[in-house]
């Protein structure tokens, strides 16, 4: 523990012209959190202060000790500003500016906040319990912000800077983030952060939570351990990647697994699984790797199910080619506001890669591809729910045939089982789960119980 803190040159910190500094006393500090007044003060002097080789070999307790005890000390300066005897809260803080993500790190440990937002240097927004609110947290200047921005960035190998003002990312426990910087945020550095619970949920927990009927989730476990090929399809903050990592829970262990994010989120438990993930053009604009090329070179690595975080291009056609030829239980996700849309933005987004292949084709590739379409939706209350889960039963013509296997009615607010017959049943009997589609079934009303008695 340091005896004394001192300038880099060695001499003993003094207090300036025997007085403390005015900024404390003004307008706009009294109107401030008293950590956000007092953060820079002691930040700028533990930096000149600190050793800076001894604090880099220090794992986080012991920097965040180090901190302390600097804290403690510059206390007793005359013109130290007031913390009211909170050493730890303010030596947190501290580490967050020194090791972290500044005023996001408390944020980030609330872990009731699933999304926070940041919106330049005074504007700062989270969401609670699918509720939007704004929080009293600034930035001091953008030299601050953008080195809060920049830090997350190069946790993942990757730049923002005037040439290259857009950058998706992730933190070290598994957030999704995207960040737009300047000249293109023309109030200061954008910094969107989707977080996702610890450990993830299972279908059972969202089924109890209100997200989806007891029988969806066994219908949805059901299809997974049947190796059916499934879309998770919905808008933005949908909860598509939640369902996922989900429904990945259902994959055997025996089974070997390949994922493919642009920006690695999905935290699947399974012991084999490879993790891929695309990368950005470097500053020259060299190196970069598109999804559809991880696609291509997933195909060569003997894996048992393909996952995709999200479908957004001409890697489309990839992703169907590798669900149609020996790549059962394969998944992805797709932003479509419901599933007959969805059956045409997975066309679309083939043409886009496929050159002169007609429509007809196309949508023969896309309907013998996908067995299941989840429908999941965001609503204005903030509730996440699963509104339908469709079976894609093939093609009349050249019409794609889909029916809802459960649908949620909003006007109603309940869950029901159209007890009609999944075009995958005779596969699944085959495959030994006959009981649990009955389960499923006869969860869903009246008829759905008569026709898993009478029809199975």
């Amino acid at each position: 523990m340091p005896q004394s803190i001192r300038h880099k040159h060695g001499n003993i910190y003094q207090r300036s012209n025997g007085r403390a500094e005015a900024r404390t006393s003004t307008p706009e500090a009294s109107s401030r959190n008293r950590f956000e007044v007092a953060v820079p003060w002691y930040h700028t002097h533990i930096l000149e202060a600190l050793d800076s080789e001894h604090a880099s070999a220090l794992d986080e307790q012991g920097f965040t000790d180090l901190v302390m005890s600097y804290v403690r000390q510059l206390e007793t300066m005359p013109d130290a500003p007031p913390i009211g005897g909170n050493h730890a809260a303010l030596a947190t803080r501290l580490v967050d500016e020194m090791r972290g993500l500044g005023p996001i790190g408390p944020l980030l440990r609330d872990e009731d906040v699933s999304d926070i937002l940041v919106n330049g240097l005074t504007s700062v927004y989270i969401e609670r319990h699918g509720r939007l609110s704004k929080v009293d947290i600034q930035f001091r200047d953008a030299n601050h912000l953008t080195r809060i921005a920049q830090r997350i960035a190069e946790g993942v190998g990757r730049h923002v800077d005037e040439l290259n003002p857009m950058c998706d990312a992730r933190l070290e426990d598994g957030s999704r983030v995207n960040i737009i910087g300047p000249p293109l945020a023309i109030d200061g550095a954008a910094i969107s952060i989707r977080r996702f619970r610890k450990g993830g949920f299972t279908v059972g927990e969202l089924a109890r939570s209100g997200t989806m009927h007891p029988g969806m989730a066994g219908m949805l476990e059901l299809a997974t351990k049947a190796q059916l090929n499934i879309v998770v399809a919905g808008g933005t903050g949908s909860g598509k990647t939640t369902v996922l990592n989900a429904l990945s829970e259902n994959i055997g262990v025996e089974e070997r697994v390949v994922t493919l994010e642009d920006a690695a989120e999905l935290n699947l438990r399974q012991p084999h699984v490879v993790r891929l993930e695309t990368r950005a053009p470097s500053s020259e604009g060299a190196g970069e790797i598109h999804m559809r090329d991880l696609l291509k070179n997933a195909l060569r690595m003997r894996p048992d199910r393909i996952i995709v975080g999200e479908v957004r291009g001409a890697e489309a056609l990839e992703a169907l080619q590798a669900m149609n030829t020996g790549h059962p239980g394969s998944m992805f996700t797709v932003h479509a506001n419901n599933p007959r849309d969805t059956i045409r933005r997975l066309e679309y987004l083939v043409m886009m890669g496929s050159g002169e292949m007609p429509l007809s084709a196309i949508r023969h590739q896309v309907m013998s591809a996908v067995d299941l379409i989840v429908q999941a939706a965001r609503f204005r209350d903030g509730k996440r729910r699963i509104v339908s889960i469709t079976d894609v039963a093939g093609l009349e013509g050249d019409v794609p045939v889909l029916e809802d296997i459960w649908a949620y009615d909003q006007a109603k607010d309940r869950f029901t089982c159209s007890g009609a017959r999944p075009s995958f049943t005779q596969r699944v009997l085959d495959m030994g789960f006959g009981d649990m589609l009955r389960a499923s079934m006869a969860q869903g009303g009246q008829g759905a119980g008569q026709w898993s008695a009478g029809k199975l």
